[in-house]
């Protein structure tokens, strides 16, 4: 069995008989036993199915309420999507899925003895990549293992899995029983909590770097646009500084420090990841539950673990700034390596960390803000506009764009102070002497609206960034396998 996960083998080999065989049923009992499970489903007896139904029928068998499946398994099982699952619609389904978790139950009892043993089932894990110690491999086991002989037969094996309705890898069904038993997924979690346990986690960063990157390069004349405003101290427009950077460097111009932005996604990403993780550990230590943090200790956590990749890789990002901002020598951009070295010799190691509070600083308060934004807007359109149904992705990108907006805006005052100080050689004669001298000499020369100079192209970023990352990430999980 080569490669790192196990997948559904073709059905071509497979049919109803070999079920039959392994459950010890005949036709006739199957048969009252798919039509036995409609009728639960079907309590007002109508013939048929609809999603409120089927949403119902999984809330009576006890599936968290956080982790609804319902909408995904009602548009599996109505096969010509004519808004009502028929019984024979059904019955498709049943055979389907009944075929496919006899395939990967094959699969995993490498002794064909009939029923998957422990070790089994943990070889299966390790080959998809997924870490189980033994007391969570023994919680895994006996969640499934209803007869509590220590081993899982197919039966049990199926009645765990017949209504999950997505693909049936080891991976899959490792996280389906992660997300009904074993932790509180919190929805809002500022990183996925579906890949703690994931050896594999350098795909998530090969596929978020690439999402990243690609999301940075479509943006990144809009970013060298917010940056260079953000400088400015005198009274400017956006048509005069499009018009700037056109002269100044042609179309390259709005390209200008894309190279180095695209090159700290990654280790931005992986310090993040890793920082959060620890972070989560030590709070859920605190809170005496390792498996439930709270949402203010992921916030807490996600917001330090910002902060925390943020310092790690600020020089970078500072360098970044100081390459956006510089004037053209004869409409050549600085070389990356001259730049950086000229600030460590005139300026200083400390030089590169200028600008460096105001941006730690408006981490956890944009992480709130947004979260909090993110959280009511959704509760909203479940409310009022699909009705209690689980929010699409197209609803749910409304709602990250929007409480992204709200959230950059209230902390673009402190972006814009960072911005000026990591622009400033701190050698010059009228440099600011920290951030609150930053702040003071902006409010005196320029006001309110001074705090807020190149908001327009950064908010102007926020709908293509989160649609092109969404859509490059899903895109990058299915060619990694992650799906």
């Amino acid at each position: 069995m080569g490669g790192g996960s196990i997948k559904k083998k073709n059905f071509k080999n497979v049919s109803i008989d070999h079920v039959l065989e392994a459950l010890g049923e005949t036709k006739e009992e199957r048969d009252i036993r798919i039509r036995s499970l409609f009728n639960f489903f079907d309590a007002g007896n109508n013939g048929y199915l609809d999603y409120s139904q089927i949403e119902k029928g999984l809330s009576a068998l006890q599936i968290p309420a956080e982790y609804k499946y319902a909408r995904e398994l009602f548009k599996v099982c109505d096969s010509n999507s004519d808004g009502r699952v028929e019984y024979n619609e059904f019955r498709r389904y049943m055979d389907d899925k009944e075929m496919e978790l006899y395939c990967i139950f094959q699969a995993i009892d490498v002794e064909h003895s009939g029923s998957i043993e422990p070790e089994e089932l943990w070889d299966a894990l390790e080959r998809a990549g997924i870490e189980m110690d033994e007391e969570e491999l023994a919680r895994f086991v006996e969640h499934v293992d209803k007869d509590n002989n220590g081993t899982i037969t197919f039966e049990e094996w199926r009645d765990f899995l017949l209504l999950y309705p997505h693909e049936a890898t080891i991976e899959n069904i490792y996280h389906h029983w992660e997300r009904v038993y074993h932790v509180d997924i919190g929805e809002q979690a500022v990183i996925p909590e579906d890949i703690s346990k994931h050896t594999h986690r350098s795909k998530y960063f090969i596929a978020g770097g690439i999402a990243g990157a690609t999301s940075r390069t479509f943006t990144a004349p809009l970013d060298r646009l917010k940056v260079v405003l953000q400088v400015q101290t005198t009274r400017s427009s956006v048509m005069s500084a499009v018009t700037t950077i056109w002269k100044q460097d042609g179309l390259s111009g709005f390209f200008r420090g894309n190279g180095l932005n695209v090159v700290k996604v990654t280790p931005e990403s992986a310090i993040k990841f890793y920082a959060f993780e620890m972070l989560k550990k030590v709070i859920g230590d605190a809170q005496d539950n390792k498996s439930d943090v709270s949402a203010a200790g992921r916030l807490v956590a996600g917001g330090v673990a910002g902060g925390i990749a943020q310092t790690a890789i600020y020089p970078m990002d500072l360098i970044k700034t100081r390459l956006q901002t510089c004037a053209s020598e004869g409409g050549r951009a600085p070389k990356l390596w001259t730049l950086t070295k000229n600030i460590w010799i005139q300026e200083g190691p400390r030089a590169f960390y200028r600008g460096l509070i105001p941006s730690v600083i408006g981490m956890i308060p944009y992480a709130g803000i947004d979260l909090a934004f993110y959280d009511t807007l959704k509760d909203m359109s479940k409310k009022y506009i699909i009705h209690d149904s689980d929010p699409g992705p197209l609803i749910q990108l409304g709602c990250g764009t929007i409480s992204g907006t709200v959230g950059a805006t209230c902390v673009y005052p402190l972006q814009v102070i960072r911005t000026r100080l990591q622009a400033q050689p701190s050698n010059s004669s009228d440099a600011y002497k920290g951030m609150c001298d930053a702040f003071f000499r902006t409010f005196q020369r320029e006001g309110f609206r001074g705090f807020y100079k190149g908001l327009l192209p950064n908010l102007l970023k926020v709908v293509p960034a989160a649609s092109i990352t969404y859509m490059v990430y899903d895109s990058m999980k299915k060619s990694l396998d992650l799906e």
